[in-house]
């Protein structure tokens, strides 16, 4: 079980502040991995919350690998997220604000595959033609702008 279920037990659904981290995993065309999510149908890039002594990094590596059979090699930071616009309620009623770095990979391995518990399915979209059904955080908006600005200035 993990940390955030753990811390769940106590607090039942109130507020809490998540730290994790996500990753931008880029092909060699600079389109985007999104996946689309079982718990809330949105298509998103891989995340989620750290573990007990887990460093960002390691947060980041263990969600691409969990989520997508990617091993991420180099990582490059893109921005952290933090504050009023990451509060989040999930579809079962947890409420949480994300303290999150983002990462931008490039340079991953191995076969993907659908982790059927968090995704239906996973693809490649150009960045300036994402799917519609995004987490509807204005964070998020952020996010796919810096990943455009900085796919155009490659």
């Amino acid at each position: 079980m993990g940390y955030i279920l753990e811390l769940r037990k106590t607090l039942g659904s109130r507020p809490v502040i998540m730290a994790g981290a996500g990753v931008i995993l880029l092909n060699d065309k600079n389109e985007i991995l999104l996946g689309r999510r079982t718990d809330n149908g949105y298509w998103d890039y891989p995340a989620g919350s750290m573990e007990l002594g887990e460093s960002f990094e390691e947060c980041a590596r263990r969600e691409v690998l969990e989520e997508t059979g990617l091993t991420c090699e180099k990582l490059e930071y893109l921005m952290d997220i933090s504050g009023e616009d990451t509060f989040y309620e999930y579809p079962n009623g947890d409420k949480v604000y994300l303290a999150v770095i983002i990462y931008l990979c490039r340079d991953f391995t191995g076969d993907m595959k659908v982790q059927a518990e968090e995704a239906f399915e996973q693809r490649f979209f150009p960045i300036d033609q994402l799917p519609e059904n995004t987490p509807p955080l204005k964070i998020k908006a952020r996010i796919f702008e810096k990943v455009s600005e900085y796919v155009k200035g490659i």
